[in-house]
Formats: structure tokens, C-alpha cells, sequence
């Protein structure tokens, strides 16, 4: 790759242009936050810099991208068991 962008790089990158594709979307209206696409396109990101991280190791980064996982997670489960009950 070119000018030392590695491959995990660019999933770090794309991570970080799916979180705030996700919160443009959300901010336009076209994406609410309680539907299970925004937290789902939130994990997604979440993953997406984790993995990124792997190779390019930076702690407190990691810990916020678990704990942004893991709400995300919370938020899918959330949206989905309130769409199974409506």
C-alpha cells in the first residue's frame, strides 16, 4: 500500500465512515435511533476500528470501542424485543 496506509488502516478507516454515515443518517432523519439499524451500523464501526486496533494497539481506544460494542449490543436487543412486541 502506498505512503505507509496498511490494509487494517483502511478497515479503520472504513469503521470510522460507518459510524458517522450512522449518525448523518440519524441527524437527517433517515435513520432513527431506535431502530435497529442505527445500533447495528454502530457495531459494525465498533468492530471495524477494533479490528483495526489489533495492529496498531492504543488502549484507551480499545476501551471505548468495547464499550461502544457492547452498548450497541444492548441497543439491537432493545429494538428488537420492542418490535416484537408491538
Amino acid at each position: 500500500m502506498p505512503m505507509g496506509i496498511e490494509a487494517y488502516d483502511i478497515v479503520g478507516f472504513v469503521g470510522a465512515a460507518v459510524f458517522v454515515g450512522a449518525y448523518f443518517a440519524n441527524q437527517q432523519r433517515w435513520l432513527a435511533s431506535d431502530d435497529w439499524r442505527f445500533p447495528f451500523a454502530n457495531l459494525i464501526g465498533a468492530v471495524l476500528i477494533l479490528v483495526s486496533l489489533v495492529f496498531e494497539w492504543n488502549f484507551p481506544s480499545v476501551v471505548i470501542e468495547v464499550f461502544w460494542a457492547l452498548i450497541s449490543l444492548y441497543g439491537i436487543a432493545k429494538s428488537l424485543g420492542e418490535r416484537r412486541s408491538a
